[in-house]
């Protein structure tokens, strides 16, 4: 495939100029410059690109680092072929033309260019994916973070409770419970709750709909005797509260929509119309609708994990490619050994996908309460001797293994089929 192209290009992306090299097919360099990460001058250096190939998109092959970019994905809205590389492999690759450890934006990009042409099967073909998907994997990626903001903010407000009003504590979980912000709107310091009505917080109560909880006992609880401070702690604190609790309000709101709208797009894709060619035959690219019925079929797997799977998996669920799918989520581990060692070393996986990681992780931990299958391939290889965390990743290895089946065969999950073939 590699003889197919005429020029080889490597690019070293940056946040203003990026440092470009070209070389041929005997490795000599052609060309060399920087390009501005502005709309004219990427424009410029594509069509200066192609003039140099005939206009033949075809006969050009881009190597990066980053598997996207406005750069990238000019190059490709022109046919041009694009390939990314994981920055530790370029970095392997750079101790080949320098043994002293020199490191510049000219050199990186001359070594991609030239080891796209000398080592091509080491690449990885960067393709535009659905944009569905694309929508889909950023709202996830803005759940994560929208998360860890609430989870900071949950933890600040814990931290200034502790400082004078702990009582609010033992009432619930004040990361995520809206009816304990409004308690605290009411009555942010013990002051303020000794002369709180009962009606009040029944009132919220009521509101939020809240039945684990009575107002008497609310009442009771926060008019218990108060931390002894030091004069000012309790107006400092109760002030930092009053601060911290629409910032709360706006993370769970936020928090909300973005539910709501990955859940919009993973209905959008179950129910998108395949696409047909001109035998009315379906085209391969379009199965993203069905695969995510299989994914939510699957015991174990919700909203969020199944949007995560799709969007950070698109290529391996796609291909249907099991050894992919598991060692980008780090379950497939990692072996190693020496002579002196007479069984090889295994330990766990820690170059994968962080996030398909923990979607991973989170479906093999919840499939554990809802899928006795998965209950019993944990117990075996916790009696087995293995730890926690590595009979999950066994679970989870047991789960993408189903998984890429059912997408290969088209079919839903169905709990009554491991009876049945048992029976038999």
């Amino acid at each position: 495939m590699e003889q197919d192209y005429s020029l080889f290009v490597g690019i070293d992306w940056a946040t203003e100029e990026h440092q470009v090299c070209g070389v041929d097919r005997q490795g000599t360099k052609v060309f060399e410059s920087k390009v501005r990460h502005e709309g004219e001058d990427i424009a410029r250096f594509v069509e200066e690109l192609l003039e140099r190939v005939g206009g033949r998109a075809e006969q050009v092959a881009v190597a990066i680092e980053t598997p996207r970019g406005s750069i990238v994905e000019a190059l490709m809205d022109r046919g041009v072929a694009a390939f990314s590389i994981n920055p530790k492999q370029l970095d392997r690759f750079r101790d080949r033309y320098t043994v002293g450890g020199a490191k510049s934006d000219k050199l990186d990009a001359f070594v991609m260019s030239d080891t796209l042409r000398t080592d091509f099967k080491l690449y990885r073909r960067i393709e535009f994916g659905d944009p569905v998907v694309v929508q889909m994997r950023e709202l996830s990626r803005v759940h994560d973070a929208l998360s860890q903001d609430a989870r900071a903010l949950g933890s600040r407000l814990r931290e200034q409770l502790v400082r004078y009003f702990p009582q609010v504590l033992a009432l619930g979980s004040v990361y995520d419970e809206a009816w304990l912000w409004d308690l605290l709107e009411l009555a942010p310091t013990p002051t303020d709750a000794a002369c709180l009505p009962q009606s009040k917080v029944a009132a919220i109560l009521r509101q939020r709909r809240v039945r684990r909880v009575k107002a008497d006992i609310v009442i009771q609880k926060l008019r218990e005797k108060a931390l002894v401070v030091a004069p000012g702690v309790v107006e400092a604190a109760s002030a930092h509260v009053r601060l911290l609790l629409p910032l709360l309000r706006l993370a769970n709101q936020q928090l909300g929509d973005c539910d709501h709208q990955i859940a919009g797009l993973l209905e959008k894709l179950r129910s998108a119309v395949v696409s047909t060619s001109a035998e009315g035959e379906p085209e391969a690219p379009r199965k993203q609708h069905r695969d995510a019925d299989i994914l939510l079929s699957l015991p174990g797997l919700g909203v969020l994990t199944s949007a995560t799977m799709l969007s950070e998996g698109a290529t391996a669920l796609r291909d249907r490619d099991y050894r992919a799918l598991r060692v980008q989520a780090g379950v497939a581990p990692v072996s190693s050994q020496t002579g002196k060692q007479r069984r090889p070393t295994v330990t766990m996986r820690r170059a994968c996908n962080l996030r398909l990681r923990n979607a991973t992780y989170h479906w093999a931990r919840v499939s554990m309460q809802h899928d006795a299958a998965s209950r019993e391939h944990y117990k075996r290889l916790r009696g087995a001797g293995h730890a926690h965390g590595r009979a999950l990743r066994g679970v989870a290895d047991r789960l993408l293994a189903m998984l890429v089946a059912m997408l290969r065969s088209g079919s839903l999950y169905d709990p009554n089929r491991r009876s049945a073939l048992k029976a038999a």
